[in-house]
């Protein structure tokens, strides 16, 4: 396969995420969320083109709107977060994602919240997130955790140790609540 049918397939892959993206996200292309995703795809593409003389001007437009949705909404999502579809980031301000941190399919990330290490001596430890996990507003994410799916993340819960799939987790630091609220 030649490289101008690579970039063409890459193009048409950026497109099919950002629709889904926009969709997840009301249909609102001005919702800081689904801005700040379509800065990260974006930011995925650009790495699969290669070391062309076309990348260069893309890694100039990524950083400069990279930073932009992080100086301006307060969304910090690097292009090396691995994302999956449908991921709705629900309100703008505060949120932080750790580089090598994992969010899977339709999950719901809300302001204030921070998902990322707990550790300096380990500095790539970062959580994976199941497919359909709420978190809450303020919540922390702390460490090499997994969150399982459809797992709840109550506001400003402090989490540093894995959450089991379907279950609600609140508090300093986070423990399952029973009964499980939704």
């Amino acid at each position: 396969m030649n490289s101008p049918d690579r970039f063409n397939e890459h193009l048409l892959e950026l497109i099919q995420k950002l629709q889904e993206d926009l969709e997840a996200h009301g249909g609102d292309w001005t919702r800081p969320g689904f801005q700040a995703l379509a800065v990260h795809r974006f930011g995925n593409f650009r790495m699969k083109i290669g070391r062309t003389a076309l990348r260069a001007p893309f890694s100039v437009a990524y950083r400069v709107l990279f930073r932009f949705v992080r100086n301006f909404y307060g969304i910090e999502l690097p292009y090396t977060v691995t994302v999956g579809r449908r991921v709705v980031f629900e309100h703008q301000g505060g949120i932080v994602v750790h580089g090598d941190a994992t969010i899977g399919d339709n999950s719901v990330i809300r302001q204030g919240v921070t998902i990322g290490n707990k550790n300096m001596e380990a500095p790539s430890d970062a959580p994976v997130i199941g497919k359909g996990v709420n978190v809450g507003a303020g919540a922390k994410i702390l460490g090499k955790i997994v969150i399982g799916d459809h797992a709840t993340i109550g506001a400003n819960a402090v989490v540093v140790h894995d959450v089991d799939a379907d279950t609600t987790v609140g508090g300093i630091p986070a423990v399952p609540l029973h009964p499980p609220y939704k």
